[in-house]
């Protein structure tokens, strides 16, 4: 949508879409992507399940994380086990729709004109997080005036 004070980036119908065909159009909304803490591994023990729906999933998360950067930890964490997916992952992907579900009007808005020139950069370590292998999770975001870019 634009109008004379900007530009709003919204995926309401992706989401909508992607709700309805993963089963999840009628679920209860929750107010954060991801369980805080949250500790995934391949190893769990846990039986195996359909990659394909799960690679599938992942993929349409990835596609919406262009204008939904609230998403990006969550489904990259995820995505580590899109080869090998197991009943214990499943949760975390679902609480990300959960999530979606309650946050459908969220995106991007884009000031036009004035703001800063400065670029601003965030960003956050989950240091040794992966008990696979011990590798740190990093996630970052820059400013550019007032959008994200």
């Amino acid at each position: 949508m634009q109008n004379s004070e900007g530009i709003f980036i919204c995926q309401r119908k992706y989401i909508r879409e992607i709700l309805t065909r993963f089963g999840m159009e009628n679920s209860n909304a929750v107010k954060n992507p991801i369980v805080s803490g949250t500790k995934l591994s391949k190893n769990d023990g846990g039986a195996t399940v359909d990659s394909t729906m799960f690679k599938q999933l992942v993929g349409s998360l990835l596609y919406l994380t262009a204008t939904r950067p609230d998403i990006v930890y969550a489904v990259s964490l995820i995505s580590i086990f899109m080869s090998c997916p197991s009943e214990s992952h499943w949760p975390t992907a679902k609480c990300i729709l959960r999530y979606l579900k309650g946050t459908t009007k969220l995106g991007i808005f884009y000031k036009k004109g004035g703001g800063s020139t400065n670029v601003v950069a965030y960003s956050d370590n989950d240091f040794a997080g992966d008990l696979d292998d011990r590798r740190s999770t990093f996630g970052c975001v820059f400013f550019f005036g007032f959008g994200a870019v």
